[in-house]
C-alpha cells in the first residue's frame, strides 16, 4: 500500500475563492496529488491521494490557513493512485442540497461519535431509552454496496432529493432518536440540520461518517462495504479497497467512476 488517500471537509466561511483555488491547485500539483477539491463560500470538501509525505506536507500547508487549522482527515491506503487527475473547483455548495438557508458553519447539529453509535446499536436504544434508527443520507447505489443493518433508506438518487424525502417521511421519525450517516460526514451534517429545522426532534449526525466508524468499530452492525467515488469502488471495514488498483489494466483504470 503505497498511496495515501484522504477525505476531509469543513464548513467555514471562505472568501476570495478564485485566489484560493489557484493556491490550492498549485500546492497540490507541486506535490503530485490527484483527486478533487471543492471550494465554496460555505467551506471546503476534498478527496486526494498521493505519497504519504506529500499528503502530509500538503495538509500542513492547508492548515496554515487559520480557517482550516482544525481540518479533520480520514485516511486509507491503496496500492496505486485511484484518481486520474486533479480537479480544484469553485461551487455554490461543497455538497449540493439546494437549501441555502442550511448553514452548518453557523452551528452544527448535535453529533455522536462512532463509539457512542455502536453502543446505542448494541443496546437498540439511546441513553434515554428511546428507540434508535439510523438514516442513510447517501444515494441509492451507494447504499446498495453497504449500509448499517436495518438503516432507513429512502432510495434517493441524489442528495438534492433528501429534503423532500424527509418531509414525506417526517412523521415516521417522531419519538425516535435518529442518527443520520453518510460516507465521511458532510451530507449527514446538512441532513441533520435540515431535519431539526423541519421539526424532527432527537436528531444526531454520525461524526466522521462511515469511514470514521470503520476506523473505530470495524464491521459491527454494518453489512457490505462503503462505496467511494474513485477507482477503488469501495472500502471494507479495514478501509482496504475492494478493487486492487495496481492490478488493473490501463483500459480498466480509465473507466469512468459512477457519480
Amino acid at each position: 500500500m503505497q498511496i495515501l488517500n484522504i477525505a476531509a471537509y469543513k464548513f467555514t466561511a471562505l472568501d476570495r475563492l478564485p485566489g484560493l483555488q489557484t493556491a490550492v491547485r498549485e500546492a497540490a500539483q507541486s506535490r503530485a496529488l490527484r483527486g478533487t477539491v471543492l471550494l465554496a463560500e460555505e467551506g471546503i470538501n476534498l478527496f486526494l491521494a498521493g505519497g504519504s509525505s506529500d499528503i502530509h506536507d500538503f495538509l500542513a500547508w492547508l492548515r496554515s490557513d487559520v480557517r482550516l487549522a482544525d481540518l479533520d482527515v480520514k485516511q486509507s491506503w491503496s496500492t496505486a493512485q485511484p484518481f486520474r487527475k486533479l480537479l480544484v473547483k469553485i461551487k455554490p455548495e461543497i455538497i449540493r442540497m439546494d437549501h441555502p438557508a442550511i448553514q452548518p458553519a453557523a452551528g452544527r447539529a448535535p453529533s455522536v461519535d462512532a463509539a457512542t453509535l455502536k453502543r446505542w446499536l448494541d443496546a437498540g436504544h439511546d441513553d434515554q431509552g428511546r428507540p434508535l434508527v439510523t438514516l442513510d443520507t447517501r444515494n441509492d447505489f451507494e447504499s446498495d454496496v453497504g449500509t448499517f443493518r436495518g438503516a432507513i433508506d429512502w432510495r434517493i438518487r441524489k442528495f438534492t432529493e433528501f429534503p423532500q424525502a424527509l418531509l414525506d417521511h417526517r412523521d415516521e421519525l417522531q419519538g425516535k432518536t435518529v442518527v443520520s450517516f453518510c460516507t465521511g460526514g458532510i451530507r449527514c451534517e446538512k441532513a441533520a440540520i435540515f431535519m431539526r429545522e423541519a421539526g424532527v426532534e432527537n436528531v444526531f449526525q454520525l461524526d466522521g461518517g462511515i469511514l470514521k466508524y470503520f476506523e473505530d468499530n470495524g464491521h459491527a452492525h454494518f453489512e457490505g462495504e462503503c462505496f467511494v467515488f474513485d477507482q477503488r469502488r469501495a472500502v471494507d471495514a479495514a478501509l482496504a479497497p475492494k478493487v486492487d488498483i495496481g492490478a488493473l489494466s490501463d483500459s480498466q483504470r480509465t473507466q469512468t467512476v459512477k457519480s
